[in-house]
């Protein structure tokens, strides 16, 4: 088939949609499709930036899209993202009377909510209630997220459809040093902004500790300033990435907004434990005593963590984290559009 992926999620923009959109088309090609993605950078696409968020640039001149989805005549379309490129889409198909499936990546009411503490959650639901009306199923991180939804009376069919990880690039032996460490090395990895929670993670107080914030934001100037004694590195890739995960002694994952993270499993691909809240996300991923701890209070989480084997972590993320198992679930909830194009 030749499948269509519209996402307003493209690069330069690091995270964990673009890496899942990336890995699942790689895969899909593997099994002999042929993906297309819609995307912001799309030549004839102009874009302005996202307010308080710029390096993640929305559509504006939409009314190419429904031209550019009837040249491509895909054999299946996919609508990625809530945001603008996302929403053209889905009301192009919708006046076509396509058949359409999408996925729910990102607790957007709630990073609203952070934001515009005056926009109620229910709006934001209300509206996502409405962007999914008209697919087939949506595709959600984790059964934890599903039942969340489900409160929200979100959609009725929707599919859990699990992350995948990089096992070659992410690896125990990339590590720049070895242990014992001299410092406890704790290490977070992600967008530098406020849903993330990351002020939970710089007042944290582990003894003889070093905290190295990995990736960017709107609120990295911020935080700089106010947390002296972090290291923010900025972002990271490849192999540079894949060390920053193998160097630290335990990942620390603050945010209580996130429908999964994949930086965990790519930290526990390299043997690193994790630390996380039990919330949506790390609940879903994280076995207390396996590969990491959840724990109301971080600082317990990271002291029972630095108790962990690593190779065990290693081999936990081996057994469960194929990026061709989540290829294959969204491979069969696609809806094939028939005799549409001739």
């Amino acid at each position: 088939m030749k499948i269509l992926i519209v996402t307003d999620a493209w690069d330069p923009q690091v995270n964990g949609v673009v890496k899942t959109l990336q890995a699942t088309g790689k895969e899909l090609e593997k099994k002999g499709h042929e993906v297309v993605y819609l995307t912001p950078s799309h030549p004839k696409f102009k874009t302005f930036p996202t307010p308080s968020y710029p390096e993640i640039r929305l559509v504006w001149n939409l009314w190419h899209v429904g031209k550019i989805i009837k040249e491509i005549k895909p054999d299946a379309i996919h609508i990625a993202t809530e945001g603008t490129l996302g929403m053209a889409a889905r009301t192009f198909c919708y006046r076509k009377k396509l058949p359409i499936t999408s996925s729910y990546h990102t607790k957007t009411p709630e990073y609203i909510n952070k934001r515009l503490p005056w926009f109620p959650l229910s709006w934001g639901y209300r509206f996502m209630r409405w962007l999914h009306r008209d697919s087939r199923a949506v595709l959600v991180t984790t059964e934890s997220m599903k039942k969340e939804l489900d409160a929200w009376s979100l959609h009725p069919k929707m599919v859990v459809w699990s992350r995948g990880v990089d096992l070659e690039l992410f690896n125990p032996d990339i590590r720049w040093n070895k242990p014992p460490h001299h410092l406890n090395s704790l290490v977070y990895v992600g967008r530098v902004s406020v849903e993330k929670n990351l002020e939970a993670f710089l007042d944290l107080n582990i003894p003889n500790s070093n905290k190295i914030i990995v990736g960017d934001g709107p609120d990295r100037k911020q935080l700089e300033e106010k947390y002296t004694d972090a290291q923010f590195i900025g972002y990271r890739h490849g192999e540079e990435l894949a060390k920053c995960f193998a160097d630290a002694d335990v990942f620390v994952f603050p945010s209580k907004t996130d429908t999964f993270g994949i930086v965990m499993i790519e930290a526990n691909a390299c043997g690193t434990p994790v630390a996380a809240y039990p919330v949506t996300g790390p609940k879903d991923f994280v076995e207390n005593g396996v590969n990491g701890f959840l724990e109301e209070n971080l600082d317990d989480a990271i002291l029972k963590c630095l108790s962990l084997n690593r190779d065990d972590i290693r081999k936990f993320a081996e057994e469960n984290y194929a990026w061709s198992h989540s290829a294959e679930i969204f491979e069969e909830v696609l809806v094939p559009i028939t005799d549409r194009w001739k």
